[in-house]
This record gives C-alpha cells, sequence and structure tokens, in this order.
C-alpha cells in the first residue's frame, strides 16, 4: 500500500502530546480485548478446518466405498439374454 492510501505519516518528535495515566490504562485494556478476540478467531478458524477436513474426508470415504461396491457387483455380468424362440 502506498502512503496516500494509509493517509499522512506524522512525526511528533519531541512535540509529541503526552498521555496521562487512564489513556494508557484505556489503550492497555484495548490492547488485551484485541488480542483475546484475535485467540479467539484463531481457535474458531482452527476449529472449521479441522470441522472442513474431517467432512471432506468422509465425503471422500463414502466415494471411494461407493466405488469399490459397485465394482464388485458381478449380477450383471452372469446375464444372458434369452433365447429367441423360433416358430416354424
Amino acid at each position: 500500500m502506498s502512503g496516500a492510501e494509509q493517509g499522512p505519516k506524522i512525526k511528533y518528535g519531541e512535540s509529541a502530546p503526552k498521555l496521562d495515566k487512564a489513556q494508557l490504562q484505556f489503550m492497555k485494556l484495548i490492547e488485551e480485548q484485541n488480542l483475546d478476540r484475535v485467540q479467539k478467531l484463531k481457535r474458531i478458524r482452527r476449529n472449521n478446518l479441522l470441522t472442513a477436513g474431517a467432512l471432506g474426508v468422509s465425503v471422500l470415504a463414502i466415494y471411494g466405498y461407493s466405488i469399490f461396491s459397485v465394482q464388485q457387483e458381478k449380477f450383471l455380468d452372469d446375464f444372458e439374454e434369452p433365447k429367441k424362440i423360433t416358430t416354424n
């Protein structure tokens, strides 16, 4: 991203505004809440990936079993056409 998209950069240097104790505590509280939120989102993402993996494996297992079981069916292989009866 370029500087124009992020907004202007402000360099305070020595003229930076001093934050009082209440503002620092509020910033710390917000940071803790943000870290908790990030941890919760990571846990949810991990659980979603595990669920997706389990469902994918289940689908592939059912598909594989279906192909395997249909492949073993031989009842149509022994099928003989009925002989035509010719009447003279």
